[in-house]
């Protein structure tokens, strides 16, 4: 996504197939994207990048959205079907690997989604269905109806709501793969910001998260703070630290971190090296419980599209 859009100005087109190549060529196989990034132009940017081997990677992509109405929520059936075609087309292939839905749309059964997408699956255009920032229930409901392959949330040290409201117990329960959106909170977490760091109202969507106001900035410091000590320890970096408490947690949990420079590429690659040792998560879990985290995720408006049904 950060490639293309919302965390400033897009990167130059060459520069982002450099990183997406070179991910590859250092072994990373599995690409995320979705329609809404840009909209459409990460897709074609990805689709162009894999392209030489596209037969060598899983490609997950998103609907939900629907452009032609303001970015409205749409997964009404027909909607699937025809922004799917769009995908497909973008990102030079003729299956997606993993489709997720990118928000619940509260408008549609979840249950005629699911069987959208199995559809989808017995024409080969879809071959795993997964589902964004969804509860719980809507999880158990969406995986009655076709298997649930991965489910996609924010999840971080500093963003830990899918362990107490039911997500990742789920997922467990039910085989499913959990797959870590914002792993390095943001940007916030590689300790690089701070309360005198300011954002582009135009480019980035972090300057309307109120985690991301200059006072919360400077309050969420503690936090950088204590991923420091540890880095410190283990020789590595506050974004290593916060990709291998993520990778420690569950073995099919999988952090997708995003960025657009070749060195940032290195060092989250080289956090698969990083190993907490269970002392050294439970000194972490305990410091962290001491710490509050100052703001919300996301604005109120994106807040309204993540599904907090019981």
């Amino acid at each position: 996504m950060n490639i293309s859009a919302n965390y400033g100005a897009p990167a130059d087109k060459e520069q982002g197939i450099k990183v997406i190549r070179t991910a590859h060529e250092q072994g990373v196989t599995f690409f995320d994207t979705a329609e809404v990034y840009g909209p459409y132009t990460n897709e074609e940017l990805v689709g162009e990048a894999l392209s030489p081997f596209r037969n060598e990677v899983v490609v997950a992509s998103k609907f939900g959205f629907d452009m032609d109405a303001g970015g409205a929520l749409n997964s009404r059936p027909e909607h699937i079907r025809k922004v799917l075609e769009g995908s497909l087309k973008r990102l030079r292939t003729d299956r997606i690997d993993l489709y997720y839905q990118h928000r619940v749309d509260p408008n549609v059964p979840i249950e005629d989604v699911a069987g959208t997408v199995q559809d989808l699956i017995k024409e080969g255009k879809v071959l795993h269905f997964g589902l964004s920032e969804a509860s719980a229930s809507t999880i158990r409901r969406a995986h009655a109806v076709q298997r649930v392959t991965a489910v996609q949330t924010e999840y971080s040290v500093m963003e830990r709501s899918v362990e107490h409201n039911g997500v990742l117990d789920t997922c467990e329960q039910l085989g499913i793969g959990f797959v870590c959106w914002g792993p390095l909170g943001m940007g916030f977490l590689p300790g690089t910001l701070n309360g005198s760091t300011r954002f582009d109202a135009n480019t980035d969507l972090r300057s309307g998260f109120e985690r991301f106001t200059p006072e919360n900035l400077s309050a969420n410091e503690p936090i950088i703070t204590l991923l420091r000590k540890f880095a410190q320890e283990k020789h590595a970096s506050p974004a290593q630290i916060s990709l291998a408490w993520l990778l420690a947690q569950k073995p099919w949990i999988v952090p997708i971190p995003g960025t657009r420079k070749l060195d940032h590429l290195q060092e989250n690659l080289a956090s698969v090296s990083v190993k907490l040792t269970a002392a050294e998560l439970m000194e972490m879990d305990a410091a962290l419980a001491k710490l509050k985290v100052h703001g919300g995720r996301m604005s109120p408006m994106h807040m309204r599209a993540v599904d907090v049904t019981q």
